[in-house]
């Protein structure tokens, strides 16, 4: 029994290594060692001896040597070859044949007709139940697309091998029942325990995109954010020009006190005290208005119950709630978040208002600018008015 054995095992090996396409990545010399392994386990449990020992060891090791010639019937094929093995072995026919039989139990959906059909089948499927599950199983999907048989995307192959271990595959045997089974059920919790979280994330990505589709949200704040931006960014602006023109008329202001007024006393210089006047009187009226423009306003800082509920109070200004304790305005703000459109509406007024202060900055600050160069103007000309007709 052994010599035959021995040979089974040459003879396949050599088919597998030297004969197979190296894109079979499951279904090679592995795959096959480890079915002969699982069949001896099979073997040693039950104590099985002489020939149906032989059957079924001579089974496993040349039922994948069809694929030499392809997947499509490779049970057939594999027969084939074996037949014509044991033929050229001098190996009895009545054995070949359940050689044979063996063989093509390890079809996919074949129901086991004796028990050396039952071994082999669970021995095929042993790798079910074992740690590596995972891994073969990849194996076996890289191979099926390197081959062009079919192409799926691991959650797909994912599902086929959850429904192949929930629904398609059973062990026959006792000793794969006792030995295997738990090993298969922990690779199915893993699966399905991978599945589960994909399908958690997926539902909240669902429910992600939902909420960004069922309202414009996202366009909404991101109007608001930019359209506040640009009225705080032109407040800032208007605030500088009007500092630049209180620091210039400032720095006027001093070089006057400080040269031209002093010189005043002498009545030699009374020509300079009209244009000195206009001069100092222009620079006094821009700063002014510089100031105004700047010059914050002064809010009530207060709010009533009845204001909030009505909608009639803006809670994001701080002018509208400086004055009120912290327990009255969480419990406004509160309110606000509970209704989108008073959100809207709060902050639609809030732009509103701004853009009211920009108007009232911007307009002071072209009156500024105006009088601040006429101011220049008709300085300059009494000045030179005054030189010319007045000195003496």
């Amino acid at each position: 029994m052994s010599d035959i054995i021995d040979k089974a095992e040459r003879f396949s090996t050599d088919l597998l290594t030297h004969k197979l396409d190296q894109k079979y990545l499951y279904h090679n010399l592995t795959h096959t060692k480890r079915v002969v392994e699982s069949v001896g386990e099979l073997v040693e449990f039950y104590k099985l001896e002489g020939n149906d020992k032989e059957v079924l060891l001579l089974a496993a090791w040349l039922h994948d040597t069809g694929y030499i010639q392809g997947s499509e019937n490779h049970e057939e094929n594999s027969c084939s070859l074996a037949e014509k093995f044991l033929e050229e072995q001098d190996y009895d026919l009545l054995l070949a044949q359940q050689v044979c039989l063996c063989i093509m139990a390890t079809k996919r959906n074949h129901n086991p007709q004796n028990f050396l059909e039952e071994i082999i089948r669970d021995a095929d499927a042993s790798h079910l139940g074992k740690k590596s599950f995972l891994e073969t199983s990849e194996n076996l999907r890289e191979e099926c697309s390197l081959l062009g048989l079919a192409t799926y995307t691991p959650k797909e192959w994912r599902e086929g091998n959850i429904k192949l271990l929930q629904t398609e595959h059973r062990f026959y045997t006792d000793y794969a029942k006792e030995n295997w089974q738990p090993g298969k059920d922990r690779n199915l919790r893993r699966m399905l325990k991978v599945r589960d979280a994909e399908k958690q994330m997926a539902k909240k990505e669902a429910l992600k995109v939902k909420y960004k589709d069922e309202s414009p949200e996202r366009s909404v704040q991101t109007m608001f954010r930019i359209t506040t931006s640009n009225h705080l960014r032109l407040s800032a602006i208007a605030d500088t020009k009007a500092n630049i023109l209180l620091s210039v008329n400032a720095i006027i202001i001093s070089l006057a006190l400080s040269n031209l007024i002093p010189k005043l006393d002498n009545p030699s210089n009374e020509y300079l005290i009209y244009p000195t006047a206009i001069f100092v009187f222009f620079a006094i009226i821009s700063m002014a208005l510089s100031v105004l423009a700047t010059r914050p306003n002064i809010t009530q800082g207060k709010f009533t119950k009845e204001a909030v509920d009505n909608k009639k109070v803006n809670l994001l200004f701080f002018g509208n709630f400086h004055k009120m304790g912290l327990e009255e305005y969480q419990w406004a703000m509160k309110e606000l978040l509970k209704d989108k459109e008073y959100v809207y509406a709060s902050l639609t007024k809030d732009l509103y208002f701004l853009g009211k202060v920009l108007d009232r900055k911007y307009k002071i600050l072209r009156w500024t600018y105006t009088i601040f160069i006429i101011g220049m103007v008709i300085s300059v000309i009494a000045f030179t008015i005054a030189f010319k007709y007045f000195v003496r």
